[in-house]
């Protein structure tokens, strides 16, 4: 009997497809390596995924979980094939309490739409992943995304008090719950958050969640130089402050964005500084005037101020524009998400232009200068076509990674390892930590079923 055939009868047929292009819409995310699933499983509820996990690891059969197939370092590749589950369907936000301030959300949920039922509610749910119109909630908790309100609010692990959880073996477990404080017992919630579906699936999160706040402003500065951006960033944190968000954006995005969207709205100078502040009223005017001020004494290119949700928004359409902006180019648009201590921002801007130099590839960096994960995007032509250029990618990873770690900075912030960072875990971890990683793993799911083939 096929595999497909016996799934149907695990779990009826509307659960299972085999059809060449369901296979092939769920090979891959968004980098470039793809692999076809035997068969494409469709979750509708933690009891289908026990069972589901409790078949598998009985016939050894590997299990890839799969949310909305937006990351960008292969995490949900079904690298073994077997099975592909996908928790799409199971989409349901059980619960939003202003009373508590949580939420009780399935995996499927689409981020933006967490946020969405959040804000009508008058609660807040702070982070805000590039892809969260895209992502799902299972998703940013099998990576612990993130995104630009970090500097402030953190990542997803610091909103996640409960978990429900489907092992290997298709045992349940269930670990928090919907209380802000809780230590009973060691942090299973933290091993989980970020685990890359390797540990177990993800079918319930309750999520804690803030009041919404009432103000919100906006500053967008330009400078002629790297050097002049981050001495402001320093200068807005020697004064006191902490914004919500502090981006910072290079050279060749902003000539990106030039020739994709037009001049016209995209800021004179070669560094582009975002400054986003939140909070009440009166807090956010005085605030915002003064790192105003502060700026100017920075002699910007240009500098402009918005206030108010639809116009901060205006301005931040231009930098949830750049990773759009760099695909036009034609190139291969290679994420990495390193992140340094903030006092090398500078260094590594200034490594990347060295780079670029050696390894003749352009180079676009822009991301979270509020907290050192700077994107640094490697553009490349006939990636993935040329084995040749795929080696010589490796080999300015190389560089890049070394310098990072020797900086004290790791290989990756918010994406996760999965295929793409693969050949250089080993680099950036210890051998004692990689084998508590192992053991961890051998514990959980003894078969190696779950999202097999990737770093652990």
């Amino acid at each position: 009997m096929s595999l497909a055939k016996e799934l149907r009868q695990l779990l009826g047929s509307d659960a299972v497809d085999d059809d060449d292009h369901i296979l092939t819409a769920h090979s891959g995310d968004k980098w470039f390596a793809t692999h076809e699933p035997d068969v494409v499983v469709f979750a509708r509820s933690t009891t289908d995924v026990s069972k589901l996990l409790q078949f598998a690891s009985h016939e050894k059969i590997p299990v890839t979980a799969r949310g909305g197939g937006f990351g960008y370092v292969g995490g949900c590749v079904p690298a073994r094939g077997g099975i592909v589950l996908s928790l799409a369907r199971m989409k349901r936000i059980k619960e939003m309490s202003f009373g508590d301030a949580i939420a009780i959300v399935e995996p499927g949920v689409i981020t933006a739409d967490l946020k969405a039922a959040a804000r009508a509610q008058n609660l807040f749910y702070p982070p805000d992943p590039a892809s969260m119109k895209d992502c799902t909630v299972g998703g940013n908790v099998a990576t612990n995304a993130g995104g630009p309100r970090c500097l402030k609010y953190g990542v997803t692990r610091n909103y996640v008090i409960g978990l429900e959880v489907v092992l290997a073996n298709g045992e349940v477990l269930r670990t928090g719950g919907r209380v802000h404080k809780n230590k009973t017992g060691f942090d299973l919630i933290g091993l989980f958050v970020g685990s890359e579906g390797m540990l177990g699936v993800v079918t319930e999160i309750t999520l804690r969640l803030l009041p919404l706040p009432p103000a919100r402003a906006t500053l967008s500065a330009a400078f002629t130089t790297a050097v002049q951006a981050a001495e402001a960033v320093q200068a807005i944190f020697a004064a006191g402050f902490l914004p919500s968000s502090l981006e910072i954006a290079d050279h060749f995005t902003l000539e990106g964005a030039r020739r994709d969207l037009g001049r016209m709205i995209v800021p004179p100078g070669n560094t582009h500084l975002l400054v986003d502040l939140d909070g009440q009223e009166e807090s956010v005017h005085s605030e915002v005037a003064a790192i105003r001020e502060l700026l100017e004494r920075k002699r910007p290119n240009a500098l402009e101020l918005a206030t108010g949700e639809v116009d901060c928004e205006k301005l931040w359409a231009l930098r949830r524009e750049f990773s759009n902006s760099l695909r036009a180019t034609g190139l291969t648009k290679l994420n990495q998400d390193v992140v340094v201590p903030r006092s090398h921002l500078v260094d590594l801007m200034e490594f990347a232009e060295s780079l670029q130099a050696k390894h003749r590839f352009p180079i676009a960096c822009f991301g979270h200068a509020g907290d050192g994960n700077i994107h640094v995007n490697i553009m490349a032509d006939r990636y993935n076509r040329d084995a040749a250029v795929r080696e010589k990618v490796d080999r300015a990873l190389d560089d890049l990674f070394a310098q990072v770690l020797a900086w004290g900075g790791v290989i990756t912030g918010e994406h996760g390892i999965g295929l793409a960072k693969k050949r250089w875990w080993p680099e950036a971890t210890s051998a004692v930590a990689r084998d508590v990683h192992h053991k961890l793993r051998q514990i959980l799911d003894p078969n190696d079923i779950l999202n097999p083939g990737k770093f652990v």
